[in-house]
């Protein structure tokens, strides 16, 4: 199966990566999942602010 998904490797310092597991535990998503959540709502907030990314001009 072909897939679409990019890999992404993060350094954090390991007791905020323990607190940033339980809060994903607590919302019922994988670390992964929640990052991801995470993420997408940052660029909503960017692009409310500052008008769409078009993946043309990247």
């Amino acid at each position: 199966m072909t897939t679409n998904t990019a890999k992404f490797t993060l350094r954090v310092n390991e007791e905020l990566l323990k607190k940033f597991r339980f809060v994903a535990d607590y919302n019922a998503r994988s670390a992964n999942r929640e990052l991801e959540i995470l993420i997408k709502k940052h660029v909503a907030q960017f692009e409310k602010a500052n008008g769409e990314i078009k993946m043309d001009e990247i």
